[in-house]
């Protein structure tokens, strides 16, 4: 529940008065009824309208009438395969990608609001592993891959996911042993600009943050103070505000493991990380900067949400509710989707 001094600063945060909402409720998670128990790691928020939803057993799920009705337009064919990442440029154009070992890797493109889709890509390496992808415009995205031959892979697309290549790796540093990503949020692959592109990774010694400012042809790795050295430890997730500005979360999914220092901040494009002051109290999956402000943002996991007003150095919880991941659009509209079918939209 949104309480006292955390709704205030929501509120602020989101630049309405402490008692905006309609029903004289502070700003607040409202819980949407999907129909579903589908586990929703991938979220793609168009506006406070529209969005769409990627999860287990090959769903996808979209709504225009801001969460009110849900509509199932999973690819016919997809039911055993786990969807982690959805791209959406529009209430009819998006990019699914599903994750695994394999031929399990696939993404799918549709652009008539889910009634038809095309299978745009299917790994056929078994070591590659993909987990996350993003776009820097509706023709230019990139998909990442856990380290095959000691580095991290990069599928590339120029035709706004219709076709893909895998680039070169040359210009890509050497992976740490049991360094890879985390497919969890669909955010530990983002972008910011026309070529820029943050890549986050864990399960190593320590935990980094991969930067390419020319759209993956070549990258430099930055430690964090994120914790690391194990498998189930790293960072999560990613979200920059701008090329220069971003927010890191993480920690140790374990629910029994705690997870101090679960938060960064960068102000220099990654080239250095600096640990939160006062982090998110537990292991965070999903971040997003809230519309039209320089210093707020929601962190989001499996025990709670956490709201930022100065840059990320600072949290404090303002929601208890389970959600895996997070997004936010110009108009101000910010979801939350999650475990048992959990998606809710912010009222303010």
């Amino acid at each position: 529940m949104t309480t006292g001094l955390a709704a205030t600063a929501l509120a602020a945060a989101l630049a309405v008065p402490a008692q905006a909402h309609g029903d004289g409720r502070p700003p607040h998670w409202e819980l949407k009824q999907t129909g579903t128990d589908v586990r929703f790691r991938g979220l793609a928020a168009v506006s406070r309208n529209t969005a769409w939803l990627a999860g287990t057993g090959g769903t996808v799920l979209w709504t225009r009438d801001g969460g009110e009705h849900w509509r199932t337009v999973s690819p016919p064919g997809a039911q055993d395969l786990q969807f982690r990442d959805i791209e959406a440029f529009d209430a009819r154009r998006a990019v699914v990608l599903a994750i695994g070992e394999g031929e399990s890797s696939r993404v799918y493109r549709t652009d008539d609001g889910g009634a038809t889709w095309t299978e745009t890509f299917r790994n056929t390496d078994p070591r590659a592993f993909y987990d996350c992808l993003t776009f820097f415009d509706p023709r230019h995205g990139l998909a990442m891959s856990d380290p095959v031959d000691g580095k991290s892979r990069i599928l590339s697309t120029e035709d706004g996911g219709r076709s893909w290549n895998v680039l070169p790796d040359d210009g890509m540093p050497p992976a740490l042993e049991g360094e890879a990503g985390f497919a969890a949020s669909g955010q530990c692959l983002v972008s910011s600009g026309r070529r820029d592109v943050w890549l986050a990774t864990g399960g190593a010694a320590r935990a980094r943050v991969l930067h390419s400012a020319d759209r993956g042809l070549t990258w430099t790795a930055t430690d964090t103070p994120v914790p690391a050295g194990d498998p189930a430890r790293g960072v999560f997730a990613l979200a920059f505000r701008d090329r220069a500005h971003g927010i890191a979360v993480g920690g140790d999914y374990r629910a029994d493991q705690p997870s101090p220092t679960a938060a960064a901040t960068t102000g220099d494009a990654g080239r250095r990380w600096t640990p939160a002051a006062h982090p998110p109290p537990a292991y965070r999956s999903g971040v997003a900067w809230l519309p039209y402000s320089r210093a707020a943002a929601l962190a989001v996991g499996p025990t709670g949400t956490d709201l930022t007003t100065d840059g990320g150095r600072t949290w404090s919880t303002v929601d208890t509710g389970s959600y895996d991941t997070v997004d936010c659009t110009p108009d101000r509209g910010c979801w939350a989707a999650g475990e048992k079918g959990r998606v809710a939209r912010l009222e303010n």
